[in-house]
């Protein structure tokens, strides 16, 4: 799967055990989805999963890995992603912004991501199928681009990846196990209304908007060629899509309505030590629902915040402030 900032890599399987505590539920929302880690592993598990999350590239991987089956799509994906590793790179859009604009990616990458984005447009397939391929091309692209794992800005020299040639794999898509699943794209506040025996919540934690972090992703999967802005090329509405869990003023108050409007029976929370709640804060809240159990994880910060702050001519202008996070895993069985 794709390198993502607040992946649930480390704690899938903690997930997975808690949720098995409880045998009489079997059915969960994931109600911030990110790169559906967590529901692809939850639809192994055997229980009927909703996997939501309001950017199209997340929607586009929860498609994939959550409600698409393996039986379903298996060979016209495999047929498919034959006929596209075969495309010569056709220069377009993408390579403009992403290999000659910014640098994202070398340049015969970008062209080939161009030619297999076209072609996949051009197909007409039906949505499960087309998100398969595309969740391809995107892990593609994330094996080869030059950055530390965000999209903010990328690196001052090529990272030694970028060298490789572009190569689509089968993603990991799982068979039917138990019941359909299902991937939405929807806002949390409405999204947290769909009816599940679990609700499992893990939403940003601070100022950081994953589609800013994402945004050629968002731009790759609505292959709309938007206008960008900056040294990054953004698209010109992360100016304008904001999140309320983005805000230091808004967040308490959007995951407390979250909180209130949930009718799953059992919550799992995970949140950050860095986020904009505290953890005396998150409890309080939760405890308002039922007996709070916590669970603490330490893990290692991201690349990025290893290595110090620079400015864009390359200069360390900032120092690292400390390199582990405790990750809260907050669980409540509703009274």
């Amino acid at each position: 799967m794709i390198k993502y900032l607040g992946s649930k890599r480390l704690f899938v399987n903690d997930l997975v055990s808690i949720i098995k505590k409880y045998p009489q539920y079997n059915s969960v929302l994931d109600l911030f989805s990110g790169t559906a880690r967590c529901g692809h592993a939850f639809k192994r598990a055997g229980l009927k999963v909703i996997s939501n999350d309001h950017n199209k590239y997340a929607y586009t991987l929860a498609s994939c890995y959550v409600e698409a089956n393996r039986e379903d799509i298996i060979k016209d994906t495999e047929r498919l992603l034959s006929e596209l590793n075969s495309l010569p790179g056709s220069p377009g859009w993408f390579t403009e912004t992403y290999c000659v604009k910014s640098r994202f990616f070398q340049p015969k990458n970008g062209e080939r991501i161009d030619a297999i984005r076209e072609r996949i447009e051009e197909l007409s397939l039906d949505w499960q199928l087309k998100s398969v391929l595309l969740t391809s091309l995107m892990e593609a692209a994330d094996r080869v681009d030059s950055t530390c794992g965000i999209q903010m800005a990328y690196v001052k020299k090529w990272a030694p990846r970028s060298y490789k040639d572009l190569l689509l794999r089968m993603p990991d898509v799982l068979p039917l196990i138990g019941k359909p699943c299902k991937a939405v794209c929807m806002e949390a506040k409405d999204a947290v209304e769909l009816k599940t025996d679990i609700i499992y919540l893990d939403p940003p934690y601070n100022q950081h908007s994953y589609l800013s972090n994402y945004h050629i992703w968002e731009s790759l999967l609505n292959w709309d060629k938007p206008e960008v802005y900056g040294t990054a090329c953004k698209r010109i509405d992360c100016k304008t899509k904001k999140s309320p869990f983005n805000s230091k003023k808004e967040h308490k108050d959007a995951f407390a309505n979250l909180i209130k409007k949930t009718t799953a029976k059992l919550i799992i929370v995970s949140f950050n030590d860095e986020g904009y709640q505290t953890k005396e804060d998150m409890k309080k809240l939760l405890s308002s629902r039922g007996k709070v159990k916590l669970t603490t994880k330490d893990y290692k910060r991201y690349v990025g915040a290893q290595i110090g702050i620079y400015n864009p001519k390359g200069n360390k202008v900032g120092e690292i402030s400390h390199l582990r996070n405790k990750e809260y895993i907050y669980i409540v069985e509703v009274k």
